[in-house]
C-alpha cells in the first residue's frame, strides 16, 4: 500500500509543536553550514532540536545520524 502524505501532513507534519521542531532543525542547519552544501548532516547531540546552542550542534555522516535510535 502506498503512503498517502497528504495524510501524514495534515496528522503530523502541520501540528504546531512539529513545525517549530522542523524550523529549529533549519535553524541549525543555517548556523553550522551558513548557507553552503554538506554531504553531512547536522545533528543534535542532546536529541532536542529546539536546542541550537553552539556545543550542541556537530556535523555527522548522513547514514550515522539517521540510523541513530531515539
Amino acid at each position: 500500500m502506498p503512503r498517502n502524505y497528504k495524510k501524514e501532513y495534515a496528522n503530523y507534519h502541520s501540528k504546531p509543536k512539529q513545525v517549530k521542531r522542523r524550523a529549529s532543525r533549519n535553524t541549525a542547519r543555517r548556523k553550522v553550514l551558513g548557507g553552503r552544501k554538506s554531504t553531512k548532516d547536522v545533528d543534535h547531540k542532546d536529541r532536542n532540536p529546539m536546542n541550537n546552542s553552539r556545543k550542541n550542534l556537530r556535523l555527522t555522516p548522513k547514514g550515522r545520524n539517521r540510523s541513530r535510535n531515539s
